[in-house]
């Protein structure tokens, strides 16, 4: 066990940086008043509660400090209210750099560390100089390796080498969202507000400024998503898979194996004609955290945006080595309950496995390792039980990949909901050894 260090604190300039988009509104309120002649009469009540910010900002990071205790990273917080923080690095899953627009032109980065359990707790440095950050992280990472093998776990080699998997190209990534879903609507409304300009000037207005919410909604998906997605990275490590992407706002993540609760393949209409599909991961322990944007709260990871399914495959090989091969049509009977999904319907099973097959439209299969199965239901609505069928659901404790064994012969379902049964808690008693 390390000595303890002494207390440290965070960049100078995390205040400005921290305030985000009250920093950039009173830049740009400097520079309309120096545009117009320097006139800042108007702008004083505004630069008034922007220096009140600030002032609770400088205050906030003149309270605020961290050092590694031991085993522990700890933080202390508050003036009137103290706060003291310790986070066992034995129990953290992931530290992730963070670099939103404003950190990259300051020239700093926030660390998030994230642990296990329920709640997902994550230990927050906002900010820290960039070029401290990367070993920083390093150094945490291998303190957590040192104190896993301290308490009798087993702790691969520390090495900071990886192996790049893949690497989104721009271009492919820019189609992928024009044929998506998002990408389409946002054509058609672009495109009806084209043709009602032609046709008529002044009703285009009148749709415009009507539609004026719908439509930034929508363009705004579109491009958090090019921004989300951007350039992203995914690469081999010995402590997990490493994630990196971001046009404006950069972000490195470390998802180790662990985390994954469930792997999804999304395989839309128009992207299964170009072979194309997308890879998404389910993570344990992300919950709402102060300070983290709307993406950052979503347990779903994008791990593969857009690529060939051979590609797709060979990234599965990674992250659920044991999944099943093949998958088992539904009954045909099915047809008179869901015509349209039929042909997409199957699932299979493997030793450590659960794998289904589902969608009208775009085709999705879910994975789910057995040992991360919190709950089996099995559910018969009235049509099913007229054609003597019933769906098997599989629970997890991940929240945006849902598995379920849909329509399938009620003997079959009844077989599969005691198969599981037993096959997770094996699973789970062979992971507890």
């Amino acid at each position: 066990m390390s000595e303890a260090e002494g207390w440290r604190r965070l960049h100078p300039l995390s205040p400005i940086v921290r305030g985000g988009r009250a920093t950039i509104a009173v830049a740009t309120l400097l520079l309309l008043s120096l545009a117009g002649g320097g006139r800042t009469s108007g702008l004083i009540p505004d630069l008034a509660i922007a220096g009140i910010i600030f002032a609770f900002g400088f205050v906030s990071w003149l309270v605020t400090r961290w050092r590694i205790d031991g085993d522990d990273l700890r933080i202390e917080s508050g003036l009137l209210r103290r706060q003291s923080l310790r986070f066992p690095l034995s129990q953290v899953q992931a530290i992730d750099i963070v670099r939103p627009g404003l950190a990259r032109v300051f020239g700093v980065a926030e660390l998030r560390l994230r642990t296990g359990g329920s709640s997902g707790a994550t230990a927050r440095l906002a900010y820290l100089a960039a070029q401290e950050a990367e070993p920083l992280r390093a150094r945490l990472l291998a303190l957590a390796e040192g104190a896993r093998t301290h308490e009798g776990k087993p702790a691969p080699e520390v090495a900071i080498e990886e192996r790049v998997l893949t690497t989104v190209p721009t271009g492919r990534l820019i189609a992928s969202i024009l044929i998506s879903d998002v990408g389409l609507f946002a054509e058609a409304v672009i495109a009806g507000l084209i043709l009602v300009a032609v046709l008529s000037p002044n009703a285009a207005v009148a749709v415009a400024g009507g539609s004026a919410v719908p439509i930034f909604s929508v363009l705004t998906l579109v491009w958090r998503r090019f921004n989300q997605e951007y350039r992203l990275s995914l690469a081999e490590a010995p402590d997990g898979l490493r994630l990196r992407s971001g046009l404006i706002a950069l972000s490195a993540e470390t998802i180790r194996p662990g985390r994954v609760q469930a792997v999804r393949m999304v395989e839309p209409l128009l992207w299964r004609a170009l072979g194309w599909c997308r890879l998404e991961v389910d993570l344990a322990g992300k919950q709402r955290s102060k300070g983290e944007g709307q993406a950052e709260r979503r347990p779903l990871r994008t791990v593969l945006p857009v690529g060939s399914r051979a590609l797709a495959e060979e990234l599965l090989e990674r992250i659920v080595p044991d999944r099943p091969r093949r998958q088992s049509p539904p009954p045909q009977r099915v047809l008179l309950k869901s015509p349209l999904r039929y042909r997409m319907l199957a699932w299979g099973r493997s030793e450590t496995c659960v794998a289904t097959t589902s969608g009208r439209i775009r085709r999705v299969t879910a994975w789910v390792p057995l040992e991360k199965v919190q709950s089996l239901r099995r559910v018969q609505g009235p049509f099913q039980r007229r054609l003597r069928l019933a769906t098997v659901h599989v629970d997890t404790a991940g929240r945006s990949v849902h598995a379920a064994i849909r329509d399938r012969d009620t003997a079959e379902a009844d077989r599969a909901l005691t198969e599981l049964s037993d096959l997770a808690r094996a699973a789970r008693r062979k992971k507890g050894r």
